[in-house]
């Protein structure tokens, strides 16, 4: 009976996507024979989709305000009295940048293709307000072809619509969301000061535990502390970690960088991966590096810091994004220039430098 339900899953599936074929080829068909200068978005199956909320990819602030101080009326009628006003840029803008340089880079390599990166705009904006954003899309020359404008309600299922490798918003909320419902995701912060970063290629940089890996780990060092953490390192060393919320991002970006080592390209390459952890190498950097290779994943360079700052090396990275589950590591990256993006997952959550939050302020 289990190869018959095999076989006529099978044949479900590729009923489903040879309908998913035709259903694109009739929306491309009436734009076929269009010229434009501008290149068309891929599909999302076969595109690195990221999507970025209104308020990580533009410096909202002050709508904001007006927003929670003055109602949803009075925002809406700012921003289409301002409608005509470019947005000032929000912390995801440099990534976004960057990652449409990836793509031209590897639109002339591979002309047809349509593995690319995607960039969605995915805002829980009322539509009258889009007029503002498309300008402002505009006015900085971005490629982002694709809204959701969600008029305040959840951006979970579009998410999933779009098969999105990662999702970065200002909201803890919906992140949390979108992490529980198994999408990568992150809260994007502004760094303190501005630093120069790179445009020609894109640099991201993530923590080890509870970001690319699960928490599995970090659990022994909060609870056993950490010479139960490095023995239990030790005898597990030939077991990979479980996966994290971010492995999957780190997957889609091996993806594309393969594209460039088949063309010779590996030594510029303009995708270039980090691991930045608190782990010690010797004490236990091996379970991770030997993870990863089981995983079939290359990460570009791994700095194992021994509990040191993350800052200073990070200011020397100077990544367009990176990626920390807890928020000490956070607020010091964001201190020395860093676009930094908190991911609340894992038990890291309830911890405060290494201390337990008190219950009632987990909750707040």
């Amino acid at each position: 009976m289990s190869g018959i339900k095999q076989t006529e899953v099978a044949s479900t599936d590729k009923k489903e996507a040879a309908g998913e074929e035709k259903d694109w080829a009739a929306a491309k068909a009436p734009f076929e024979n269009v010229k434009s200068t501008k290149p068309r978005p891929p599909k999302p199956k076969y595109a690195v989709t990221i999507a970025v909320s209104s308020r990580t990819l533009f410096d909202m602030v002050a709508e904001r305000k007006i927003f929670e101080e003055e109602g949803l009326e009075k925002y809406v009628q700012h921003q289409q009295e301002h409608e005509n006003e470019p947005l000032e840029q929000g912390p995801a803008f440099p990534f976004v940048k960057a990652v449409m340089a990836v793509n031209e880079r590897l639109r002339n390599l591979y002309p047809d293709s349509e593995e690319l990166f995607d960039i969605v705009l995915m805002t829980n904006n009322h539509a009258q307000v889009g007029v503002r954003l498309m300008n402002s899309i505009n006015h900085y020359d971005l490629t982002i072809e694709r809204f959701c404008m969600t008029g305040g309600q959840s951006p979970i299922g579009y998410l999933k619509a779009y098969m999105t490798n990662l999702y970065l918003s200002k909201d803890a909320k919906k992140v949390q969301e979108a992490i529980e419902e198994g999408i990568a995701a992150a809260i994007m912060f502004k760094p303190d000061v501005e630093s120069q970063l790179s445009e020609t290629q894109l640099r991201v940089a993530f923590d080890g535990d509870a970001v690319l890996f699960s928490d599995e780990s970090e659990i022994i060092v909060k609870q056993h502390g950490l010479d139960t953490f490095f023995e239990h390192e030790k005898q597990h060393e030939n077991k990979p970690l479980a996966q994290g919320p971010l492995k999957c991002f780190l997957e889609a970006l091996g993806k594309l960088q393969k594209k460039f080592y088949a063309k010779n390209e590996r030594l510029n390459c303009p995708i270039r991966t980090f691991l930045v952890t608190a782990r010690s190498a010797a004490s236990s950097g091996v379970r991770v590096l030997k993870t990863l290779r089981s995983w079939g994943l290359e990460i570009d360079e791994a700095l194992f810091l021994a509990g040191a700052p993350k800052g200073p090396l990070l200011q020397k990275i100077r990544p367009h994004i990176f990626f920390d589950d807890q928020m000490f590591h956070i607020e010091g990256a964001k201190e020395m220039g860093t676009i930094s993006a908190h991911v609340p997952y894992g038990i890291g959550q309830k911890y405060n430098k290494g201390k337990l939050i008190e219950p009632e302020k987990q909750q707040k």
